[in-house]
This record gives structure tokens, C-alpha cells and sequence, in this order.
């Protein structure tokens, strides 16, 4: 078989394949382990996961997406059509991964957390406020730079005059 009849059965290259079967090789690895060690636990885990992705994260993020695209849909008609919504996306999807993992450290849940670590738990909403501050402000920035280079771009192909080929010199 030929790369390219590969990849047109495929829908990608073999790379690709690779990747995807090395990853479903170190899932079922890792299921593997962790049903020997504590079935019920991790079953009860899994499907608690789904359950709440599922029905309460999904509704949320989705809500929440088209809340910020129906606000911040008015923008100048003159302006460059620049893809914005990804820069208020990514920012927020890692701001709430970090949420979502650290929150009984954030919201000071976590009662056994000092007495076991000797650490104190009062930094951590600061941390991540920050972190999710320089997310944001870096986001801003990068789009920032990608509407200047659109508009320079613009400005540049309404700047160039067709040549005029019935003109005699």
C-alpha cells in the first residue's frame, strides 16, 4: 500500500496511527493497574467523571461559550476579521484545569492538608488568581499582535492600485 492510498484510507499519516495506538496501549496499561489495585474505587471514579462532565460541566462551559460569544460578537465593520474567540477559550479552559485540580487547595477545603505537609494552604487561591491574570494578559497580548499584523496586512492590500493596462505610457 502507498503513503498516499495509506492516507487516504486512513485520514492520516502513519505517524499518526502510531501515536494513537501507543496512547491507547498506556490507557489500557494504566486501567489495568489501577482496576487491580482498587476495582470498585476507580469504577466509581469513571463513571462519577463522566456523570459530571457529562451533565453539569458541558451545560456550563457551552453556556458560558455562547455567552461570550453573543456579547462579544459587535465589533467594527471596518475592522479585520480576526478569529478572537480562541483567545478567551484557551485562557479560560486552563484557568478552570487548574481550578478544577487544585480547588480543595484553593478554596481552603483541604483540613488534613497542613497537618499532613506542614505547609499552609492560604497561597494557593492568590496563586491561581495570578496564574489565571498572566494567562489572560498573555492571551490579550498574543492578540494583540495578531490583529496588528492583520490590520498592517490589510492596510498594505488596500495601499497597492490595480496597474492601469489601458493606459498608454
Amino acid at each position: 500500500m502507498t503513503m498516499a492510498r495509506f492516507t487516504r484510507w486512513y485520514g492520516s499519516g502513519p505517524l499518526h496511527l502510531l501515536v494513537l495506538l501507543a496512547s491507547f496501549a498506556l490507557t489500557g496499561y494504566a486501567m489495568v493497574r489501577l482496576f487491580a489495585v482498587q476495582p470498585f474505587a476507580v469504577a466509581i471514579w469513571f463513571v462519577g467523571a463522566a456523570i459530571l462532565h457529562d451533565l453539569v460541566l458541558l451545560p456550563l462551559y457551552s453556556l458560558a461559550d455562547l455567552s461570550a460569544l453573543s456579547v462579544l460578537r459587535h465589533r467594527a465593520a471596518d475592522g479585520p476579521a480576526v478569529p478572537w474567540i480562541n483567545y478567551l477559550r484557551v485562557p479560560a479552559f486552563l484557568s478552570g484545569l487548574l481550578l478544577l485540580v487544585w480547588f480543595p487547595l484553593i478554596l481552603r477545603m483541604s483540613a488534613p492538608y497542613a497537618k499532613d505537609t506542614g505547609l499552609s494552604d492560604t497561597v494557593y487561591l492568590g496563586r491561581w488568581l495570578a496564574i489565571t491574570g498572566v494567562l489572560f494578559a498573555a492571551s490579550a497580548v498574543a492578540f494583540a499582535l495578531r490583529l496588528r499584523r492583520a490590520r498592517r496586512a490589510g492596510r498594505g492590500d488596500r495601499g497597492r492600485t490595480a496597474p492601469d493596462r489601458g493606459a498608454a505610457s
